[in-house]
């Protein structure tokens, strides 16, 4: 049995995006320095040089918006020139609702979804700016299974990260890597 043939067992299937589906062109090296400037800008005290780390303070320091659309500004350029991976190709081929749940703007998750001719095959679409929480929190994961109407304990959660993994677990759904094992994302 495929692989996918095992994840049609399930109620649903929620992929993470980026190095899951998909592979922005993005930088991050240079995305973080630009999440650096905003705070330099503003005259405000880094409060980490980890381009999470400065998103997930900026609202703290009144920073949140800036912070945000200029991460989501290289993503969505990102998105239109990503690389689509392998495991994009199953999910035209699915028999169970389909979701992305990603740490990536919506926007750019779905730029990336109709780059790739893929936006008709996802049912649910859930960005770090979807809801308030972004991943490892569950809230994220669990929006995406609501839009799905699924059961976490009958869904599974694809993706290439730690966090994915532990967003999995915080929402109690199966969880499956793609490839073999964690990125490092």
């Amino acid at each position: 049995m495929s692989a996918y043939g095992k994840r049609d067992r399930y109620e649903a299937v929620v992929y993470d995006l980026d190095g899951t589906l998909v592979e922005l062109d993005v930088d991050w090296n240079v995305v973080t320095t630009a999440a650096i400037e905003v705070y330099e800008s503003a005259g405000v005290e880094l409060p980490s040089t980890r381009l999470w780390d400065l998103l997930e303070e900026a609202a703290g320091n009144g920073l949140r918006s800036e912070v945000e659309s200029t991460i989501a500004a290289y993503e969505r350029e990102g998105a239109r020139s990503s690389p689509r991976l392998a495991l994009a190709d199953e999910v035209h081929d699915r028999s169970v609702p389909v979701g992305v749940c990603s740490l990536n703007c919506e926007a750019a998750c779905r730029l990336a979804l109709e780059t790739h001719d893929l936006a008709d095959a996802v049912d649910a679409v859930v960005g770090r700016d979807t809801v308030a929480t972004q991943k490892p929190a569950p809230e994220p994961l669990l929006e995406t299974l609501g839009q799905l109407e699924a059961a976490p304990a009958a869904s599974l959660f694809v993706g290439d990260s730690r966090r994915d993994e532990l967003t999995a677990q915080r929402a109690g759904t199966a969880f499956e890597y793609v490839g073999d094992g964690p990125s490092g994302h």
